[in-house]
């Protein structure tokens, strides 16, 4: 099966990059969302991105526009029913997923596949939600998508080897690593690394060191880009608890409980970097410890 125009569900950051990715890769992309004040931010963000590469001298004018010509905008699931791939892309939602699984499953043509970027839901799940369970699979892509070289594939029970196939050329094509995983809690990345960001948490509740320490240890002493709190923050809070949440539930382990702490981070409304607080204080425009709590 050739595939020759996607669709991603969903405009935000994770969204738009990969809409970006698969236009740089001379993808037809179509980039929906069920607000149109969202779909107009991603692609303007797309723009910005590929704006500063011209600037750099990194990417030619001609580039941007003809990857910015490949990306439309869409406001209606109607939009998917040409479509040969579709890429879901919203909140770690899995009711809200399967509800436009199911519809876009009525929408879309026989023979186009439907891949969800969840990070932590099992896909098996999600692929319960539409008839064409043999072309339903997980296409976990990290964030930030333009930068993050890796792409998971995730089998659920019933996806077709020629699904599996077909998705691995076109993440390929996209400049991706793949690897194939089996439909476990968390995959392959966030299961190891969700096991060590808690093992920084226990360090932390314990009195082992400082958040700033660890961070600084682990990159240091691991080699890490960022530290565990430092990615957490990058990542989102919410993110990382709905993630821990979904791996406690699955395996029953106690070393994937979700950290009280961090519980507590999250139910304040401090998620990370998107809302200027989480393990670090970024209201000042960079990165500082924080004052106003005692962890």
């Amino acid at each position: 099966m050739a595939v020759n125009k996607i669709m991603v569900i969903g405009a935000g950051f994770m969204g738009a990059g990969i809409a970006q990715v698969g236009a740089q890769a001379g993808y037809e992309m179509v980039l929906y969302d069920i607000a149109p004040a969202a779909v107009d931010k991603g692609i303007a963000g797309v723009k910005k991105l590929l704006a500063k590469k011209v600037d750099k001298g990194s990417l030619t004018q001609e580039a941007l526009d003809a990857t910015m010509s490949l990306i439309k905008p869409s406001t209606s699931l109607d939009d998917a029913a040409d479509v040969d791939l579709i890429i879901e892309a919203v909140y770690e939602n899995a009711e809200l997923k399967k509800d436009i699984f199911s519809k876009l499953d009525a929408i879309c043509k026989p023979e186009c596949i439907l891949a969800t970027n969840t990070s932590s839901i099992p896909i098996t799940s999600l692929a319960a939600a539409v008839k064409r369970q043999d072309k339903f699979i997980g296409m976990h892509f990290f964030s930030p998508v333009p930068v993050m070289k890796l792409c998971e594939l995730i089998r659920a029970i019933k996806t077709s080897d020629e699904t599996i196939e077909v998705v691995a050329e076109v993440a390929q094509k996209m400049g991706k690593v793949t690897v194939v995983a089996k439909d476990v809690p968390g995959f392959i990345v966030n299961r190891i690394n969700s096991a060590m960001r808690c093992e920084a948490y226990k360090c932390l509740e314990e009195g082992v060191a400082t958040v700033e320490d660890i961070d600084k240890a682990m990159k240091n002493g691991a080699n890490l880009p960022m530290g565990p709190f430092e990615l957490a923050d990058f990542v989102g809070l919410d993110v990382n608890f709905s993630v821990l949440s979904t791996l406690y539930a699955g395996y029953k382990d106690p070393k994937f409980a979700p950290n009280l702490t961090l519980e507590k981070l999250v139910t304040s409304g401090d998620l990370g970097r998107k809302t200027g607080k989480g393990w670090y204080d970024y209201t000042s425009g960079e990165k500082k410890p924080r004052t106003d709590v005692k962890f």
